[in-house]
């Protein structure tokens, strides 16, 4: 049934003047869900953890990738070597799962038939397999599987079958914002919140990817930026909104003078990295965005905050961002409602308004054409 419904590469002009948005079967349709677990989130980055959890060696924590959707259990790491490790969280006997809580350990032992293992992955002993002939077996199958592993700063990330370098998807980001002092940006699991939200994912990102919802939809926003000012930049696999503060006492304050934005009263960096992350960085710190599909129609939107300078929480752009995320969740559950309809098939993009939606449309039918 996937098959029949591939996407044509050319459905997405490239002429952002001349292009047509998706058509409407894609966001009512239960089949593109399960097509885009394969096609594009197995083959895509995400986000995990920060390093911080992770200080000294025999540090072990499991982790699941987009829990709800692709399930994939994996194992975040400190060896003894004092190397990150990033492992398939399932033993290769019987399929275990070998971590059940965050932990310290020297080796990892599976409590079904006791099975053994270093923290790198290497079988180190099996019981009961003695007298087993030509085993362990060839090319390392009986060593847990090492699960493709991305770091920029503290901030850690897996895939599956990645589909695009890391170092690809993140330069835009890490080239832009290396002056901000990551080690001292610290998790805060009091601000740090799921939201369900009735929407296809896709409609979220698109929804994230335009600032020209702002002045009719979160009007508090508006305020705060300068939208005359608007920006999108786009890269390979991510993009760039540049927030201008409306007063210059919400900007950050110590952009260098090599900064591209030097001189510029930003009050936001808004980057998503495709398909489905949000970093957004306002002087008070950090808000990370993981949004993963759960149904046509279900989504999940899981806000991860890091904390910088807690006094500037309350000003500009990065002020009320509960509201902001429930004025969005609002118009999307509408938007996801009117793609039910029988009239509606495609809309058009506004060229000054809607590059980001357009580059992750065109992202889209990329992936869903690919065999």
């Amino acid at each position: 049934m996937a098959m029949n419904l591939r996407l044509s590469p050319d459905l997405i002009d490239k002429d952002l003047s001349l292009a047509e948005t998706l058509p409407a079967k894609f966001y009512r349709d239960e089949a593109f869900i399960e097509m885009a677990k394969d096609a594009i989130f197995t083959r895509s980055w995400q986000f995990i953890t920060d390093s911080d959890s992770l200080a000294v060696p025999g540090k072990v924590i499991p982790a699941t990738i987009l829990p709800g959707y692709l399930d994939e259990p994996i194992i975040i790491s400190r060896d003894n070597d004092d190397k990150l490790q990033c492992l398939s969280n399932v033993c290769t006997h019987r399929g275990n799962l070998l971590v059940e809580g965050e932990c310290h350990a020297q080796t990892l032992r599976c409590r079904y038939h006791g099975r053994r293992f270093s923290l790198n992955g290497e079988m180190l002993s099996t019981p009961g397999f003695e007298k087993a002939p030509c085993f362990p077996r060839e090319n390392g199958k009986d060593n847990l599987s090492k699960v493709h592993f991305g770091q920029w700063d503290k901030f850690l990330f897996a895939a599956i079958h990645p589909g695009y370098e890391f170092a690809e998807l993140i330069a835009p980001m890490k080239e832009r914002l290396s002056w901000m002092p990551f080690d001292k940006f610290i998790f805060d699991p009091t601000r740090s919140q799921d939201y369900l939200v009735k929407a296809n994912w896709a409609l979220y990102v698109e929804n994230y990817l335009e600032g020209f919802h702002i002045p009719y939809v979160h009007p508090a926003l508006a305020q705060a930026l300068d939208c005359k000012d608007y920006n999108t930049e786009i890269h390979r696999y991510s993009n760039l909104q540049i927030g201008i503060a409306a007063s210059p006492a919400d900007a950050f304050e110590d952009i260098p003078k090599d900064s591209a934005d030097y001189g510029k009263n930003v009050a936001a960096y808004y980057f998503w990295l495709f398909p489905n992350m949000m970093f957004n960085f306002y002087p008070w710190g950090i808000s990370i965005n993981v949004i993963t599909p759960l149904a046509k129609d279900r989504t999940r939107v899981s806000y991860i905050t890091y904390l910088y300078d807690e006094k500037k929480l309350n000003q500009g752009a990065g002020a009320n961002v509960d509201k902001t995320e429930r004025e969005d969740q609002s118009i999307i559950e509408q938007v996801q409602k009117g793609m039910n309809s029988r009239f509606y098939s495609r809309g058009r993009y506004s060229p000054d308004w809607e590059k980001g939606p357009h580059h992750f449309h065109s992202l889209l039918t990329e992936f869903l054409s690919a065999d």
